[in-house]
């Protein structure tokens, strides 16, 4: 895989990016690309390169890059604004789209996680040929609620209408661990202590204001939008962190062309590039986006 490191800009902020090109690239002239997105707290060096690694192989060019405020991209590293986000990934198809190596007409979207929500709501205002929602989830209240118990549900729409008080009389959220309200099940803290913990960009301190945009989103409602946009959903059946219903509530809530994929995993154990499951999901993900670009191409 050739890496070629980037730069673009998202409102301001100059973001941080490795454009992933298959070995023989060279020959291949242009190609059809996917902008493969972290989740929360997740930075480029983690899933979106491993997912360009396999892909790569394939024959895709691969786009990756870091949030606002994440790794070595600019912004304030404790704002975490999901609404922010989308914006960084619509930018980076902007900067994706003007690449000499990229057929602009064959572009699609891979969201690991949070980052699900962020490329479906993506999906309803840009033109892009296919979009991948994986382990993620689809509605913010719904899902803080399947986490909490009801007195802890309640303590948290406490903490954010304190908060939205702080902000509007302080101009400030206020500081909070990165996983206040995003508690972390047994084996997915395993996982991240092991994995990610000790990687540069992760765990760092964040707001109370994320758990603000967390409430606000609604995902479903979007992709009721994407159109005839085909849309892949996969997720681990034995996720607990993200619950599996919220991929069927999804998958059920769309009229596109779509897919629904099991992942025999929960949520991130089998996130190593030599893990069978996920060396059979690279090849579903390349099954669904090949089918799709090739579609384009002969349109």
């Amino acid at each position: 895989m050739i890496e070629k490191s980037v730069q673009f800009y998202s409102e301001g902020y100059k973001l941080q990016g490795v454009l992933y090109l298959p070995d023989d690239y060279e020959s291949k002239g242009k190609l059809p690309a996917i902008i493969a997105n972290s989740g929360y707290q997740g930075v480029n060096e983690f899933y979106p390169k491993m997912f360009a690694e396999a892909l790569t192989q394939k024959g895709y060019v691969c786009f990756g890059f870091d949030y606002r405020g994440f790794a070595d991209s600019e912004g304030d590293p404790a704002r975490v604004i999901l609404e922010e986000q989308v914006a960084d990934i619509r930018n980076a198809l902007t900067f994706l789209r003007a690449q000499s190596e990229v057929d602009h007409e064959r572009i699609g979207l891979i969201g690991w996680g949070m980052g699900g929500s962020n490329v479906v709501r993506v999906a309803e205002k840009e033109d892009v040929a296919a979009v991948a929602a994986l382990n993620g989830f689809y509605n913010g209240e719904r899902w803080l609620k399947t986490i909490h118990s009801y007195e802890n549900w309640l303590k948290v729409l406490e903490e954010v209408y304190e908060d939205r008080v702080r902000r509007v009389t302080t101009g400030d959220s206020k500081p909070a661990d990165p996983f206040l309200h995003y508690p972390l099940d047994p084996p997915t803290r395993a996982y991240v202590e092991k994995e990610l913990a000790s990687r540069k960009g992760f765990g760092g301190r964040t707001r109370v204001q994320f758990t603000d945009s967390i409430l606000e989103l609604d995902t479903e409602a979007a992709a009721k939008n994407l159109g005839d946009t085909p849309l892949f959903v996969a997720h681990g059946k034995n996720n607990v962190l993200h619950p599996i219903e919220e991929s069927v509530s999804l998958y059920n809530s769309v009229s596109s062309p779509k897919v629904y994929y099991e992942i025999n995993g929960m949520h991130n154990d089998f996130m190593y590039s030599d893990h069978p499951e996920f060396q059979a999901l690279v090849e579903e993900l390349h099954l669904f986006f090949g089918e799709v670009f090739s579609y384009e191409l002969s349109k």
